[in-house]
């Protein structure tokens, strides 16, 4: 097994994307990236930990590739955005790739470079791709947000304008 950890902004919208395909075992919502050691939600909100909300997957990369992650990721985020994600302002909710090893840092910069080249947005690709840093996983009430609150995860990522972004640049998609 193997792990990814990607930094989209909200940590409750990266889950269900990254859930239970073949091959991957986890996703953890948590916090990386800063200078904090255990930070709470509330740490990581004022902004001034370092810290970025992400998923970490635990996954076998002979049945799901890190491409594919890749792929999902890219299509969860506005990667043009260097202020947060959508209404999630400020540092803590910015993109960024944490590479564990540097077949990942290889992967994670040709396949930022082939979006930046596909044309799709007018906008620079500034989504980072950093060493991955300890990974601490965020509060029990974070987790599988998507499931465990259904509906208001569906009224978040509509109202937050994700869904209408993610849907104008990479297609109609279930959230």
């Amino acid at each position: 097994m193997k792990k990814a950890t990607f930094a989209g902004g909200c940590f409750w919208c990266m889950v269900s994307p990254f859930d239970e395909q073949p091959g991957i075992e986890g996703v953890v919502s948590g916090y990386t990236g800063g200078s904090k050691d255990n930070p709470t939600y509330e740490d990581v909100c004022t902004n001034r930990t370092g810290h970025l909300e992400a998923v970490q997957i635990t996954y076998d990369p002979e049945l799901f590739s890190y491409e594919k992650l890749l792929d999902i990721y890219w299509a969860q985020i506005d990667p043009t955005d260097p202020g947060g994600q959508f209404h999630d302002r400020g540092e803590s909710y910015t993109t960024a790739i944490f590479y564990h090893d540097e077949e990942q840092k290889d992967l994670a910069e040709k396949s930022k470079k082939e979006l930046e080249d596909s044309g799709r947005f007018k906008k620079p690709v500034v989504t980072e791709i950093r060493p991955a840093s300890v990974f601490f996983e965020a509060e029990a009430f974070h987790q599988d947000y998507y499931r465990k609150n259904a509906f208001h995860y569906s009224l978040y990522r509509k109202g937050s304008g994700r869904e209408d972004f993610l849907n104008a640049h990479w297609g109609e998609r279930k959230s």
